[in-house]
């Protein structure tokens, strides 16, 4: 269950990344106005996976999974049968919101069925799912998109919805929950939820002014909210986590910083191939695939190996190979060989499968049982944080370089800087992402709850 959930979410992003453009063609969206399909979808998305994260804790995670799967299922259909560009991001905001409920739960429910000892196995072979799902979309979502239509990619969800909720129902049995008689922080989730839609709304509509302003109110926000929460008794976050649990602070930090730095590569190249190489959905989905085949391939063995290696060491190699495949994104230009690019998609993948699974076994043993919640919780914000500052930045530079323009012929080349901008931006973050990964010091080896 927990793994064809963690399949479904990034089959449907890579689906949709390949099909942007189709999008953006049927429904008259600009370059930037495209960003929102994406954007809108993780800002809902990761303000919101923490405050259900530890409501699953309290009075279970199933209920909370099982209403993710529906909220996501339904909001699938509605962007199926939209015709409007707004529709289609006012329900990507609710797919979001189910996909928050999914995210805060699935991987907290998984880590309690199984033994510490195992964890790197089990998270190596999840991780792999969301893989195969990454490796699969591109080239389903191209096939899909360009002899079906995009709307038969979210059409998809609805069997696939069903399907989860069949089997959450008839053979997932029991609860899971921590067993706490305690208070859900309200007053903590809003002032979080708000701080982090400021921040990450402020940061997709830099450099204006109105944006710095609204930046800053979510950063003073987020202050507060760390400052409230060393005040109550049932805190949303233990902020002490932070302070004295450096495997856990660390981690969740380069988790951010990783995937800030990779995101947006997807929806870079898919606009690159297509738009300014003349290659089809299908054909640039085959060229996508080679970064998230070679991560699912390697992942259950990266998952493995932080069982008995070190995960800063495995975690820290792999963050510096994406940082070199990134680097060697610069160099792209309007004639740059389909290989060279396949070569450093693939390069890429081998950095991202090598740092993910150890990167989650660090963060999820290194909390008591009863923060798994919030743990995962954790792990699904810090993702779809990067995502969002990922396109944030994308979407930046695309607005200062291509204003509200469609893409298209006139500015190709204004897209191709742009597109050299953000992999030299990524490049730089992911280097601060290596030591950020060695920071986090030794992890003591998990015991058996």
């Amino acid at each position: 269950m927990a793994t064809l959930a963690s399949f479904l979410g990034p089959f449907m992003g890579s689906s949709v990344n390949v099909a942007l453009p189709s999008i953006g063609r049927d429904l008259g969206l600009s370059a930037v106005m495209l960003t929102w399909v994406n954007t809108a979808f993780l800002l809902a998305a990761a303000t919101l996976t923490i405050p259900f994260g530890r409501m699953g804790d309290i009075i279970g995670r199933k209920r909370i999974y099982m209403g993710g799967v529906v909220l996501f299922t339904a909001a699938s259909v509605g962007i199926a049968v939209s015709t409007a560009g707004l529709a289609v991001i006012v329900f990507r905001v609710l797919q979001g919101l189910g996909a928050s409920m999914i995210f805060a739960t699935g991987m907290a429910i998984l880590i309690s069925v199984f033994p510490a000892g195992e964890r790197g196995r089990v998270l190596g072979i999840n991780v792999a799912a969301v893989y195969l799902g990454l490796s699969t979309g591109p080239f389903v979502g191209g096939l899909i998109t360009e002899h079906v239509g995009w709307r038969f990619i979210f059409w998809m969800n609805l069997p696939t919805g069903l399907l989860l909720l069949a089997i959450i129902f008839f053979m997932l049995k029991g609860e899971w929950s921590s067993g706490e008689r305690v208070r859900f922080d309200r007053a903590g989730s809003a002032l979080l939820g708000l701080s982090l839609l400021a921040i990450m709304y402020g940061f997709s509509r830099l450099p204006s002014l109105p944006a710095i302003t609204i930046l800053v109110a979510g950063a003073l926000g987020l202050a507060a909210f760390v400052w409230y929460e060393t005040r109550i008794d049932d805190p949303l976050v233990d902020i002490g986590l932070f302070r004295t649990n450096t495997v856990f602070a660390f981690s969740n930090l380069a988790a951010l910083i990783n995937y800030a730095a990779t995101f947006a590569v997807g929806f870079l190249l898919s606009l690159y191939l297509q738009s300014v190489r003349g290659l089809s959905p299908q054909e640039a989905g085959l060229v996508l695939i080679s970064q998230p085949v070679v991560q699912a391939i390697l992942s259950p063995a990266a998952g493995r190996l932080s069982d008995r290696v070190e995960p800063r060491t495995v975690a820290s190699a792999g963050m510096g190979l994406t940082c070199v495949g990134l680097a060697f994104l610069i160099l792209i230009g309007r004639e740059t060989g389909i290989g060279t690019i396949v070569g450093c998609l693939a390069g890429i993948g081998v950095g991202f499968a090598l740092f993910s699974s150890p990167n989650t076994n660090a963060i999820m043993s290194s909390v008591d049982h009863r923060m798994y919640g919030v743990a995962s919780a954790m792990v699904g914000t810090m993702r779809q944080l990067g995502m969002m500052f990922s396109m944030g930045i994308v979407m930046m530079i695309l607005a200062l370089n291509l204003g509200q323009e469609e893409l298209g012929p006139a500015n190709v080349d204004a897209f191709v800087a742009s597109m050299k901008w953000a992999f030299g931006v990524f490049a730089v973050m992911c280097l601060g992402g290596v030591f950020a990964s060695l920071a986090r010091g030794r992890m003591d080896r998990p015991s058996v709850h």
